[in-house]
């Protein structure tokens, strides 16, 4: 039967024969290339160990990762790349030329903390401070980028060792601010992947493909996770001020109460998901995590500020909740007699989004390379500003099982925790994984 035009296919058809005619049938790296990758990280793994803990102990705030930017640059100086610092802030970028030319794939790992007091008793625990947003702070590696910074170091040293075997080159990105502000003079301003992005990161060569590994726990360890298609969630954070009018907290009636109809706007705001959006689609979250009004306990407040997140994983039903956030807001306030003033921080994470064929042809490769311990992973709510880069070239994204030695994935502390830990054991898989990525798709 002959085939319709190309055009009249069925996206997932089209998908599938373009995967067939590019990524998946063209000719892989050389097994060989792949086996020789286990030694050489297994090697590796007492000096990523050592960069891990040294960044671990000195953790820095987004767009303040001074003394990491530092380390990453004169390791790469060192490995004989052209290297860039400064890049959209405290970024550095170092690029491998191949022996032969041929296409650039970028690699990219995260470097900034979170304001979090370490609680995890380790050894190498940090006692770091900062200002966050202009107070002072302690500052812990609760995400796992001291273990992204460590193994694409280590990815460098090991492709570095073999560019005359490489057809093409290697885009390394080592990125700032992936968690979002950090500092005041940055409010307003994009950062992270967006400020790379402004900033030229993908010019001179641009890449044809990035790649880039998170680190979970609550996985087990060693075992690598991949999904084509939306991965992890957009992320925007929504801030509400409801204004009523102050009064003695004795005589409600004469005011207009803001933290009751703040009470209400909240209830509202869950039939957003619950009633509104089409979740059998994709899943949605609307939370309000933060909620400050009143000093005292007889007086009623002028106003109350609230602030929380939207999760999505499509980019149509996020601009839909945005408008239906504005509207369940100002009406329940209204309903009160207050205003609601609805905003979203200008600089929101898009969604996750793992390229279709670059997946499929990459699948085999961390089969390959994991010893068939990878698999396909649920959606995650977390959100990640990669989507940045993947919105700009085909993108994959994929996270690294780190559960903790003595603990399962049920009872590891998660990402953002003050317990925080990984598996050190893991990172020869993730950095492995990456490096095998990088020369399969340079190699066809």
């Amino acid at each position: 039967m002959a085939q319709p035009p190309f055009h009249l296919l069925p996206r997932a058809l089209l998908i599938g024969l373009l995967a067939q005619a590019g990524f998946a049938s063209a000719q892989s790296v050389d097994a060989a290339v792949l086996a020789r990758l286990e030694p050489q990280f297994a090697a590796l793994q007492p000096q990523m160990v050592a960069w891990r803990r040294d960044i671990h102990q000195h953790p820095e705030l987004s767009n303040q990762e001074h003394r990491t930017a530092h380390l990453v640059a004169e390791h790469l100086r060192k490995l004989g790349l052209e290297v860039q610092t400064g890049v959209g802030g405290t970024g550095v970028v170092g690029l491998l030329h191949g022996g032969q030319p041929g296409k650039v794939v970028a690699l990219r790992a995260d470097m900034d903390a979170l304001p979090v007091a370490e609680q995890s008793g380790l050894p190498f625990a940090s006692q770091a401070k900062q200002l966050n947003m202009g107070v002072e702070s302690p500052v812990m590696h609760a995400c796992g980028h001291d273990g992204h910074t460590a193994m694409l170091m280590g990815v460098a040293e090991v492709l570095a060792g073999m560019r005359s075997q490489i057809k093409g080159s290697v885009k390394f990105i080592f990125q700032p601010a992936e968690e979002g502000h950090s500092r005041q003079e940055d409010l307003g301003k994009p950062v992270g992947a967006k400020a790379m992005l402004e900033a030229g990161v993908f010019n001179n060569p641009r890449p044809d493909a990035a790649f880039a590994v998170h680190l979970i726990p609550n996985l087990p360890s060693g075992m690598v996770g991949y999904r084509s298609g939306p991965l992890l969630a957009s992320g925007d954070t929504v801030r509400i001020t409801v204004t009523g009018k102050q009064t003695h907290g004795g005589f409600p009636w004469n005011g207009i109460d803001p933290i009751v109809a703040s009470a209400q706007v909240i209830t509202a705001l869950q039939t957003v998901v619950a009633r509104q959006l089409d979740i059998t689609q994709e899943p949605a979250v609307v939370s309000i995590g933060q909620i400050n009004g009143g000093n005292r306990n007889n007086i009623l407040p002028a106003a109350v500020e609230m602030a929380g997140t939207l999760r999505t994983f499509d980019e149509g039903m996020r601009a839909d909740a945005k408008q239906r956030i504005i509207r369940a807001a100002e009406a329940a306030a209204a309903a009160n007699g207050a205003t609601a003033k609805v905003r979203f921080d200008p600089f929101g994470y898009p969604v996750t989004v793992n390229d279709a064929a670059l997946t499929q042809s990459m699948i085999p490769v961390l089969h390959k390379v994991t010893q068939g311990n990878a698999k396909e992973v649920s959606k995650f709510m977390a959100s990640e500003d990669f989507s940045e880069f993947a919105k700009e070239v085909p993108g994959m994204y994929i996270v690294l099982g780190a559960a903790p030695e003595g603990k399962t994935p049920a009872t590891a502390a998660p990402n953002h925790s003050p317990f925080f830990d990984f598996d050190e054991k893991a990172m020869p898989v993730g950095a492995k994984a990456l490096a095998a990525m990088a020369l399969d798709f340079l190699a066809r």
